[in-house]
């Protein structure tokens, strides 16, 4: 008799592991970007999503606003950060097999020029520099309505096998 492996639920929403053991990374985040599977919670919570996808290179989207400001009151640099590093590390997970994630180890983000609600829609593009058994790089630019990069980063990623998640006893 064969057995099902629990899927866990955690705010309404299937844990991630239990699709990635299934399907490559190119698939995973393109079942995102389709509706086909529900968008991490951050990306709902501050209002961005995956606009473009394809292996080794993702493209996320977001327009500032009022609730993004930081007490100078210009937007605050964790929003282009969030951006930044959700697109890197989509990016390396795009270029994975089934059976393997990746999870940001570090990050630098170079910050060129001030954000503001009136800046539009923003594109952050990552890009996979290095991908390998255990560990990658990837870069992003984060641009704005105008084409003007605002700013860019690295990442580091560890890459790991996952597992079914386990419900809770």
């Amino acid at each position: 008799m064969s057995e099902q492996s629990p899927t866990v639920v955690r705010n309404g929403r299937k844990a991630p592991s239990d699709d990635l053991t299934e399907m490559s990374g190119l698939d995973f985040i393109q079942a995102i970007m389709r509706g086909g599977r529900p968008p991490p919670s951050m990306a709902v919570l501050i209002g961005f999503g995956i606009a473009e996808a394809e292996a080794g290179r993702v493209v996320f989207s977001g327009t500032p606003n009022d609730d993004h400001l930081n007490p100078m009151g210009v937007v605050h640099g964790g929003y282009a950060a969030t951006l930044l590093d959700s697109c890197m590390t989509c990016a390396v997970q795009s270029a994975l097999k089934p059976g393997l994630a990746a999870t940001t180890l570090d990050i630098a983000v170079h910050f060129t020029r001030a954000v503001t609600p009136n800046s539009g829609l923003l594109r952050a593009e990552g890009k996979a520099v290095h991908v390998g058994r255990q560990f990658a790089t990837a870069e992003g630019r984060l641009t704005d309505a105008e084409g003007r990069i605002v700013a860019h980063a690295t990442t580091s990623c560890l890459i790991f096998p996952t597992r079914p998640a386990k419900a809770a006893a």
